[in-house]
């Protein structure tokens, strides 16, 4: 019997990618979801970070110490909209939300430049330019660790344990392909233009791409009811589901998650499951902001305007999701089926101890850049699909209201604790060889609690 070429090519795409029958249309769909997610998003950090560091330093520090309480009750808040509404309906909103808010920043900074202000940091900087920028700095930092978190959620909502360890690398390089998208255009746009209007500018570009991924969140989740692939088959057709608790009394019958808003801390405290991924997070946290800060200083020193600064941070998002690329296409997958999610865990830990002490001998701007985007490309394309396999042995409940806890208020506890360091250094005048040394018994801490992360995850699905 002849073999239809389309269906031949088919079966080769899905062993090159490690797919299974069905599971490519909805891959690429997701695939797709996070590339409009993560490009919307690149062009926003790249005018955070200038935002955050045009007055020095020392604001920095005050702005990090801010973002930890305001990440607390946005994580309350989130947990309420959660047990009152569906997936369909609060992911949407969710994104909808961040589209109005950055309308209305972009709109705010427009009339202060056509009423003669400038860009804060700058010499005609205004209160209103100082105020937006503070204000969109605290709110970009703490919309983005949800805007991923429902993402990385709907994910495992849709893929069981197995299809995640095989096919979240795939779907993270679609993410990472937004990335460089977005990075790449801010840096262009960023030396291409000195205007004040260039903030509310980019603003607007990230609004259309979260618009964008609404639309394509709905489409994949009406293509997910539909698929045998997909967890949401079964719970979408009446069925028991294969996951843990999918389609029980974590949701009712209009798919409400249900419960209240304090299920999510509550079950954080009180699952040392939950609580050793939190602990996971903080130890990450606290890293990245080492880093982030000896990163920001170097950048702060070798730009002179505001979009050289902008233009700066973009260029090192940009070598940092190439990075991420090749390293997703090439190594991540076949890492995490090797080692195990406990092994691939603790890569992290190993790759910023060594970072460090290479920074601490020669603390240059390249050296900086390459280290940033070694330390990234391993934190999104190994440890974050094998971290986010971790919540596919959650409950429902978990997964949308205990994730946010962790990956937003732990995550910026982790940074206030990072950014606490780091001014004590400062104060004290310590070279970065401290910082490196002082990472030492943080790795070794970070290593042992990814095997044991890893362990725990295995017992769960019953595979010691």
């Amino acid at each position: 019997m002849a073999v239809h070429p389309r269906s031949a090519a088919a079966r080769v795409v899905s062993r090159l990618v490690n797919m299974r029958r069905g599971e490519p249309p909805l891959a690429a769909m997701s695939a797709l979801f996070f590339f409009t997610v993560l490009c919307g998003y690149f062009f926003l950090r790249p005018v955070r970070e200038a935002m955050g560091v045009a007055r020095g330093m020392d604001e920095l520090r005050w702005l990090f110490a801010i973002n930890c309480f305001v990440s607390l009750g946005a994580v309350l808040a989130f947990g309420g909209v959660v047990a009152r509404t569906n997936r369909r309906r609060f992911i949407p909103v969710a994104y909808l939300f961040v589209i109005v808010c950055l309308i209305g920043f972009a709109a705010l900074l427009i009339q202060d430049v056509r009423s003669g202000g400038g860009l804060i940091g700058t010499d005609a900087q205004t209160a209103l330019s100082r105020g937006v920028g503070y204000s969109f700095y605290i709110w970009l930092t703490v919309i983005n660790l949800f805007t991923t978190s429902v993402f990385w959620a709907f994910m495992v909502d849709i893929f069981d344990v197995d299809q995640g360890k095989r096919m979240f690398a795939f779907v993270g390089i679609g993410g990472t392909l937004g990335a460089i998208v977005g990075s790449w255009a801010t840096n262009l746009i960023s030396y291409l233009t000195e205007s004040a209007y260039l903030p509310a500018g980019l603003m607007l570009i990230g609004a259309a791409f979260f618009a964008a991924a609404i639309v394509v969140m709905l489409s994949l989740e009406r293509m997910a009811v539909r698929s045998e692939a997909s967890r949401l088959e079964a719970v979408g057709s009446g069925g028991a589901g294969d996951g843990a608790g999918e389609g029980s009394a974590d949701e009712d019958a209009s798919g409400a998650i249900g419960g209240t808003f304090w299920d999510g801390a509550r079950a954080v405290a009180t699952s040392p499951y939950l609580l050793g991924v939190g602990v996971w997070v903080v130890f990450m946290a606290v890293s990245n902001t080492l880093i982030y800060f000896t990163q920001a200083n170097i950048i702060l020193s070798d730009s002179d305007t505001f979009s050289q600064l902008l233009g700066n941070f973009a260029q090192f998002d940009t070598v940092a999701q190439v990075a991420t690329l090749i390293t997703q296409i090439f190594i991540t997958t076949h890492v995490i089926r090797k080692l195990g999610v406990g092994w691939t865990l603790a890569i992290l830990p190993l790759v910023t101890i060594a970072g460090f002490a290479v920074l601490a001998v020669w603390p240059v701007y390249g050296v900086m850049m390459i280290f940033q985007a070694v330390h990234r490309a391993t934190r999104y394309a190994i440890s974050r699909p094998s971290r986010e396999t971790l919540f596919s042995v959650v409950t429902p409940s978990e997964k949308y209201k205990a994730k946010p806890v962790v990956d937003v208020f732990l995550y910026r506890g982790g940074d206030l604790a990072g950014a606490g360091i780091d001014g004590l250094f400062a104060l004290l005048g310590l070279a970065l060889v401290w910082v490196a040394v002082s990472t030492g018994p943080l790795a070794a801490m970070w290593i042992a609690l990814s095997i044991g992360m890893g362990r725990a995850q295995a017992r769960r699905v019953g595979n010691p």
